[in-house]
């Protein structure tokens, strides 16, 4: 088994066009025991950290009590985490850039964020609670 055809098969995994997909590093190892019969937790685990570092995935804390990871490439988005229902809303980058300016403006400083996190609270959670 080649570390290519891991990581390959991770980016697969995370790469669906019409979603953007979350997955812990339990969940890819799940996901490619059934494709590949001798793959171990450390060999997914060094797939995830050396596609981190090239930057074709990214590692974020979504609250969930775990890290996950995204495929990168597309259009910078970023994420409304809701820390009732757990549920995640996805916003473009366009709703946080005046932000962004705002913060490098007022601190001379450059901010490289291209993927945001924020906590609170959803729509239905707040009827409802």
């Amino acid at each position: 088994m080649r570390a290519s055809s891991i990581s390959t098969a991770i980016l697969g995994l995370l790469d669906h066009e019409e979603e953007h997909t979350h997955l812990s590093a339990a969940e890819v190892y799940d996901a490619l025991k059934g494709q590949f019969s001798a793959v171990n937790r450390s060999t997914v685990y060094r797939a995830l950290k050396r596609l981190v570092d090239e930057g074709e995935v990214s590692i974020s804390d979504m609250g969930m009590g775990h890290m996950v990871y995204e495929k990168t490439g597309r259009e910078p988005h970023h994420h409304l985490v809701c820390q009732s229902c757990r549920r995640i809303l996805t916003i473009g980058d366009g709703e946080v850039a005046d932000f962004f300016s705002t913060i490098e403006d007022g601190h001379a400083f450059h901010v490289e964020t291209t993927h945001l996190v924020l906590y609170g609270v959803c729509r239905n959670c707040r009827k409802s609670g």
